[in-house]
């Protein structure tokens, strides 16, 4: 069954631009007006992040937003066909050539990117790079429930040489090229909110006090990663540009949640330049300060519940 469902979409991707962009607008009608696919939770996240912008601003961002979340499916699954040759008239690589002097030097490289413009296309990023196109681009990822959509966004990531690694396996995987001693980039998108025992760190970010993860750093600073942060652009419907900003040279140097920091400092600048292109139906601020605080207490460096309290 499942190989019929991806063969499905494979027939599909084959449609024309045009033809997308018009069952995307059909899409938007749909979710944004019949079903309101999490518009409290869209309508709220934005309304909070923005408390400066009038009524009308706030509307019209956010059916800009549902307009290119649509579009954010069907450019994805225009992927599963593009030749790598259209797949770069669609993306376009900016900073790669950082990321060739490091595996010139043999260091392992690690780069931030959030859920911010269509981050699938970044799986492309090794046919960006000239001189080592054939260096394994990691791209991080949380394994799908639906078996049948897991195995088709890993033949899409995968059609354009990317490396999907599920997120328990990251070192093993780390630690295989490194003793092949094969240079590698790591993607790591890590702006979603950790659950309760994974929280070491608060940031301001959007005008919250927000809960962040902190293992990406943990395993960059361990490999001794050189650390970009990968600023993404809407350039028109169904094109990007992608920007490799590095942030850290060496991330095991740096001051403990320096480069977290930078990261999501970087990113709300990304996020506020075309505010449409975030995922805002995450309902990013659920966990608050004052309810961790209540609830649980750090011992030795691990999150545990205080004592007499009840965390159902």
């Amino acid at each position: 069954m499942s190989k019929i469902v991806i063969r499905f979409f494979l027939l599909l991707s084959r449609l024309p631009w045009r033809l997308f962009f018009l069952l995307s607008d059909l899409e938007y009608l749909l979710m944004y007006h019949v079903v309101r696919y999490r518009r409290q939770i869209v309508r709220r996240n934005l309304t909070t992040s923005f408390p400066e912008k009038p009524t009308e601003e706030i509307v019209a961002i956010e059916k800009g937003f549902y307009h290119w979340f649509c579009d954010y499916f069907f450019e994805t699954l225009k992927m599963f066909s593009m030749s790598h040759e259209e797949m770069l008239r669609h993306i376009e690589f900016r900073g790669l050539d950082a990321v060739d002097d490091c595996f010139d030097q043999g260091k392992d490289c690690a780069a931030f990117l959030g859920h911010y413009c269509n981050w699938e296309y970044l799986s492309a990023t090794s046919l960006g790079l000239q001189r080592h196109p054939q260096a394994p681009v990691g791209l991080i990822y949380h394994p799908l429930y639906n078996k049948t959509f897991d195995q088709l966004f890993i033949d899409i990531r995968q059609s354009k040489r990317g490396v999907c690694i599920p997120k328990q396996q990251i070192l093993r995987y780390l630690v295989t090229y490194r003793r092949e001693r094969r240079a590698s980039l790591f993607g790591y998108i890590a702006d979603q909110g950790p659950k309760w025992e994974n929280i070491h760190l608060w940031l301001p970010f959007l005008g919250h006090e927000t809960p962040v993860f902190t293992g990406a750093e943990r395993i960059m600073r361990k490999m001794h990663d050189v650390v970009f942060y990968v600023d993404m652009e809407r350039v028109a419907r169904g094109r990007y540009r992608a920007t490799f900003r590095k942030i850290s040279d060496d991330a095991a140097l740096e001051d403990p949640f320096v480069i977290t920091r930078r990261y999501f400092a970087l990113l709300e600048l990304s996020i506020r330049r075309d505010p449409q292109c975030y995922l805002w139906t995450h309902n990013r601020w659920k966990r608050t300060r004052e309810e961790f605080d209540s609830r649980f207490e750090i011992k030795e460096g691990k999150v545990v519940p205080r004592k007499n309290i009840s965390n159902a």
